[in-house]
């Protein structure tokens, strides 16, 4: 009698995470590997940076994940090698072998060359990430809080957002209401006026991917919250104390927030991967890897073209589909059919812009404002995985709203942070 077939998933995010769910119940024997040992909810992230949530409010601990898939097991370990050709796999502490193999490993921040960007900014990738952007940003008001000298201290309450996709839109809106709420109430010998916080943005307008209706309606929110747009500009360099835009202005700043890009895991290119001028793998309508039938590729790390010929978006929704249909492929190549094509079925896209605001565009309808808000709220909280997950981050949004608090303005250590961590540390997935 044959074996099980052996089917290795590398990355625990949105695809490999939703993937092991999907091949849980077939005859095969399943190992996912990540480099965490948990499965992190991305697109909270930000609250994370802008003292909303805990780090362990949006994490979730894969083995507790997988615990009654008893054909699914986890294997801590950043992988280091892949030999397609022996269709082995080596992490620091082993080498696996598999029949079938999924990647999944994600994305990592892109600077565009820009000088100092890579070094100079704070991306919001990892929860590391996240917790080291937020140090930050109460350091900065301790520090200016001490600091007589006006000109350091506006360079310390200045605070820049890079990137006017959702990711800069939320955060922004976020911070905003960190500072001009707890913040300005906690500092009470500084002067709010002296902060400064800009999103900047190299397009014409916010949030290019959706309509342009809901890019206007973010556009009128910041502004009412604080926030300075700077629209049409690029940054050309970032220092450790100040950066430049290509229209030959600048800003005195030690805090760069960088959301303005990424690309493919840089590991799909180390281990000789075909990969575009973004890092990602051009697959397969299957999700294949070309000339590899047993290898799938998906998440942000497959370049899959649309209906429209571009490729589809960095988007847990895009993932999450993906992870479902290659298993969904690996049964039927089990069961000797031909796998099929992938069809992304898209449910629409939403931010939020603090408090009671949001876009939102769902099966063909955009809408903003209140009831947008309160759709974003629902369809996050319930894509978090864990009723206790639910019910923290229940809580802790009810707490903020009803008394414009943030529960989580603590300066906390943590280990490498967004200037000395290595393109390894991105996370899978």
């Amino acid at each position: 009698m044959k074996e099980r077939e052996q089917i290795v998933i590398v990355g625990a995010g949105f695809g490999g995470l939703w993937a092991a769910r999907a091949l849980a119940r077939a005859p095969v024997t399943v190992t996912l590997v990540d480099k965490n040992n948990y499965h992190g909810f991305w697109p909270l992230l930000y609250q994370v940076a802008a003292a909303e949530l805990e780090a362990e409010q949006i994490g979730y601990p894969i083995r507790r994940i997988l615990r009654s898939r008893r054909n699914v097991s986890f294997v801590l370990g950043r992988v280091e090698e892949l030999d397609l050709q022996a269709k082995t796999l080596r992490t620091e502490s082993q080498t696996m072998s598999y029949d079938y193999l999924i990647l999944a490993l994600g994305s990592s921040s892109t600077f565009f060359n820009i000088p100092g960007a890579d070094t100079y900014t704070f991306p919001l990738k990892t929860m590391e990430d996240g917790i080291a952007l937020r140090n930050h940003i109460l350091r900065c008001f301790e520090m200016a809080a001490q600091e007589p000298n006006a000109a350091e201290r506006q360079r310390l309450l200045t605070f820049v957002v890079v990137g006017g996709g959702p990711t800069g839109v939320e955060y922004a809106g976020a911070l905003a209401e960190l500072i001009y709420g707890p913040l300005a109430k906690d500092y009470r010998d500084l002067d709010v006026t002296e902060v400064s916080l800009v999103l900047v943005e190299m397009g014409g307008r916010l949030l290019a991917g959706m309509p342009e209706k809901l890019g206007r309606y973010a556009e009128a929110r910041l502004r009412k919250m604080g926030v300075q747009l700077f629209l049409e500009t690029a940054v050309t360099e970032v220092t450790a104390d100040h950066v430049c835009f290509q229209n030959g202005s600048g800003l005195p700043t030690r805090s760069v927030v960088w959301t303005a890009g990424v690309r493919g895991h840089p590991l799909a290119e180390r281990w000789g991967l075909p990969v575009g001028r973004d890092g990602r793998v051009a697959v397969a309508p299957t999700l294949q890897l070309p000339g590899e039938p047993n290898v799938y590729i998906i998440g942000d790390m497959a370049a899959f073209a649309g209906e429209d010929g571009r490729p589809l978006p960095m988007l847990a929704p895009v993932a999450m589909q993906q992870g479902s249909h290659a298993a969904a492929n690996i049964r039927r190549q089990i069961a000797g059919q031909e796998p099929e094509p992938f069809r992304y079925f898209d449910k629409g896209t939403m931010a939020t812009i603090g408090r009671s605001a949001a876009v939102a565009r769902l099966a063909g309808v955009s809408f903003t404002g209140f009831i947008a808000w309160i759709v974003w709220l629902v369809v996050h909280l319930f894509q978090l995985i864990g009723y206790r997950h639910r019910l923290v981050v229940l809580i802790n949004w009810a707490w903020s709203y009803l008394f414009f608090e943030r529960a989580v303005r603590l300066i906390l250590p943590v280990g490498r942070g967004r200037r000395d961590a290595p393109e390894e540390s991105v996370p899978y997935g």
